[in-house]
């Protein structure tokens, strides 16, 4: 397809991912405040006004990210291509922390069960916990996205 003999655009796709993944898994898990994780995917505006600003401030995280990998590494991206992947990221982020599109996505491939899968049982708190299969879905999910991301971006 594009002729890439140094591997320059494989490692700039390398080191872009990493990037993005770190950015994700800080952004997710420590930037995300318990309000925003609490409601955003609450029907209404509440819900989606809390996921727009995890949003917000995960896409803040991965560009961070893409900054300091710019400065050290002298890295040069283009920024089209950073918007377009970051653009990509987020878009498809707030669609699955949603839930409900997430949900139907795994229902219409024959995933349902497994995106059940650890939820506490209906009217009662018995597994809260990350490992459940929404959850696991979820994070494949981003990170899958993230891949498309980081080929633009790169």
């Amino acid at each position: 397809m594009f002729a890439d003999p140094t591997g320059t655009r494989a490692a700039t796709f390398a080191a872009v991912f990493v990037a993005l993944y770190v950015a994700h898994q800080v952004a997710d898990h420590w930037v995300q405040t318990q309000h925003q994780a609490d409601c955003k995917g609450r029907p209404g505006w509440a819900g989606r006004i809390a996921c727009a600003t995890h949003v917000t401030t995960y896409t803040l995280t991965a560009c961070l990210a893409l900054v300091f990998l710019i400065a050290g590494t002298g890295l040069r991206l283009d920024p089209a291509g950073v918007a377009v992947g970051l653009t990509i990221s987020a878009v498809t982020h707030y669609i699955a922390d949603r839930r409900t599109p997430l949900q139907r996505i795994a229902a219409a491939l024959g995933s349902a069960r497994f995106y059940a899968l650890g939820a506490p049982r209906p009217g009662r708190d018995d597994n809260p916990s990350l490992g459940t299969g929404a959850y696991a879905l979820d994070q494949s999910w981003h990170i899958a996205w993230l891949f498309i991301a980081a080929l633009f971006a790169a």
